[in-house]
């Protein structure tokens, strides 16, 4: 009987229970994700595409991974989904964002590149497509055509100015071909355009190459001399012509004569604000009879990034042999307040352990005139090498990344070197600080029970 009434209770409750959950409102239905994979992708500006690759990792939006894909390279971002279906993908340090919306299956992808600094001179947003499954760049496989030449080799580039043909700037550029595929890097005075990807399809080449900032795409045609020319297009900037041809002998300007003091100076100084607002100078204590590397960055330069991401782990590793270093940031906004938050974001990215502080709006006649003893600021970034006696030894003007091969050994090559040669020498302020400090310590001796 008791078992009975029990069986009756307990089926009674499970019929409440069960009226409940029919009675209550369905579960809200997931939102899409982008899918794993390889994706291509695609912005469109004024009616041309430039062509990106990238790889989603991760099924969980927790989890989940947004590779920019270029070559050799790999730029890795973290994608936020929002409960409508649509995504962000913040460009990591670049005040940049892609976002847009996933399709129900996850597989395709409509969205804008935009820029968070509208008063960036010459920016814009740039919409995108992208289906996932698609590994291929320009052309599709099986239809390729067969290559006119092989670009590999060192080419001197020379830029076409639209009002005056006559007046050039020197370029170069480093290129790699195997059969269709092509890769490569274009360097500058100002550093290089970090790795491209493209393909050579009868006498016409493409390269593109989107890491974070915005999307380059370089494109033209092999004459029937070898010479190429063609067009740089970056997607929020203008279009610049070029021509170039095969050299093993060009070079660009001297990096280390770029950049210089003003006639009858040894030493440059400054005074600027850090992250918690203190100012800052070369005159602290801090960098008194140190080597001294003083880095001038922007975090909406890639170049700058690249030689951050050399420096800052090289520091940890070194600045106990007797080494300071301080980041002067030029930002887009002549801010105190945006300098804080976007050069937080900069030092928690890269781990950085020295100084960051705030130089004012991001302009070279502006660097110039607060970096006292610099006479002319030729580019972002710059380096600043200063011996233990306050003297500067040395100025090196943009980067060479990875990408660059040789180049870019030899910058570490000859950056370690002239580091292990100023950290050796004698710290000319060591036997003053030894001789005021003598006759507090002889006192304290004296007077000890």
């Amino acid at each position: 009987m008791k078992l009975a009434l029990s069986c009756r209770v307990v089926a009674a409750l499970f019929l409440a229970s069960s009226l409940s959950f029919a009675g209550s409102a369905p579960a809200a239905a997931k939102a899409p994700f982008p899918a794993e994979g390889v994706w291509r992708g695609e912005f469109n500006i004024d009616g041309d595409p430039i062509p990106f690759n990238f790889e989603v990792k991760g099924k969980r939006a927790q989890d989940a991974t947004f590779t920019l894909l270029n070559g050799s390279r790999t730029d890795r971002f973290k994608v936020t989904p929002r409960d409508d279906g649509t995504f962000s993908v913040r460009m990591n340090t670049y005040d940049a964002v892609l976002e847009g919306k996933v399709s129900a299956d996850g597989k395709h992808l409509v969205g804008q590149y935009k820029d968070l600094v509208p008063s960036r001179n010459g920016a814009r947003n740039l919409a995108f497509t992208a289906e996932q499954g698609a590994a291929w760049r320009f052309v599709k496989p099986g239809q390729d055509e067969a290559p006119a030449a092989d670009l590999s080799g060192k080419w001197a580039v020379q830029t076409i100015d639209k009002a005056a043909r006559q007046d050039k700037r020197n370029q170069v550029a480093l290129l790699k071909q195997e059969g269709n595929r092509l890769s490569g890097v274009f360097m500058t005075v100002v550093g290089d355009t970090r790795e491209l990807e493209g393909t050579v399809q009868g006498n016409r080449f493409y390269l593109s190459g989107f890491s974070g900032p915005s999307p380059l795409l370089i494109r033209g045609t092999i004459d029937e001399d070898g010479n190429i020319q063609g067009a740089f297009g970056s997607g929020i900037y203008n279009v610049v012509k070029f021509e170039a041809e095969k050299s093993d002998k060009v070079e660009l300007p001297d990096p280390y004569k770029l950049t210089f003091l003003k006639d009858g100076q040894d030493r440059i100084d400054f005074s600027f604000p850090d992250l918690q607002g203190r100012q800052v100078s070369l005159q602290d204590d801090k960098y008194r009879g140190k080597v001294v590397i003083v880095e001038v960055i922007g975090t909406w330069c890639p170049n700058c990034t690249d030689q951050t991401y050399f420096l800052a782990p090289w520091f940890k590793q070194n600045q106990h042999r007797g080494v300071e270093a301080v980041a002067v940031a030029f930002e887009q906004e002549d801010n105190f307040d945006y300098f804080k938050k976007t050069l937080t974001t900069f030092k928690d990215y890269f781990d950085i352990r020295y100084d960051i502080v705030f130089g004012g709006i991001a302009d070279k006649k502006v660097a110039t005139e607060k970096l006292k003893g610099l006479n002319y600021m030729a580019a972002f970034p710059t380096t600043i090498i200063i011996g233990r006696d306050g003297k500067v030894r040395e100025i090196y003007t943009g980067y060479t990344g990875t990408v660059t091969g040789e180049y870019h050994q030899d910058y570490v090559t000859r950056f370690n070197s002239l580091l292990d040669g100023l950290i050796a020498e004698p710290d000319p302020y060591a036997a003053s600080a030894a001789a005021t400090a003598a006759p507090a310590t002889t006192a304290s001796v004296a007077v000890a029970p």
